[in-house]
């Protein structure tokens, strides 16, 4: 008996805790979004489709493919320094160049993933983001969290 109300207490703080946590995940990310500085990541996209999932562009970001090269240096930090342009697409900065931006990033399969690798959209809507080019994106100036919050077309225009 007492073991049995001891099990369901350790289920039910389980279950408080793993909702808390999923909670303040969920915080974190809108404030990212409704605070985080404005950044594009040019973009290889390919239009795989999954028929459990539904539609989805998986996305495969340039600035990834460039810390491939570099991912041996910086294992240690998972965060990379970067600098915008004048449009604010994102890149690597280059040694030497002063910047207070920094984008965090996780290894995946041994490859840089800089937050999401998939665009999911409503089924019979493909046409409509099959010219993406750039994802746009929240960073958290103070922990290098992106945050994608939609697709650009090459000109930066919302798809």
């Amino acid at each position: 008996m007492m073991s049995s109300m001891l099990t369901r207490a350790i289920a039910v703080l389980g279950a408080i805790l793993v909702l808390v946590a999923v909670n303040h995940s969920i915080r974190a990310k809108e404030r990212i979004i409704s605070t985080g500085e404005l950044i594009y990541l040019e973009l290889a996209p390919v239009d795989p489709r999954s028929l459990m999932q539904g539609d989805y562009m998986a996305l495969r970001f340039q600035l990834a493919d460039q810390l491939a090269d570099t991912l041996a240096e910086n294992l240690s930090n998972l965060r990379v320094p970067i600098v915008l342009d004048k449009r604010g697409v994102a890149t690597l900065a280059g040694q030497g160049i002063p910047t207070d931006l920094f984008i965090r990033y996780r290894l995946r399969d041994g490859r840089a993933w800089l937050g999401t690798n998939a665009y999911f959209f409503e089924e019979g809507t493909a046409a409509r983001f099959a010219n993406a080019r750039f994802g746009e994106f929240r960073l958290d100036r103070e922990s290098g969290e992106a945050v994608l919050v939609g697709l650009r077309d090459v000109e930066l225009k919302a798809l």
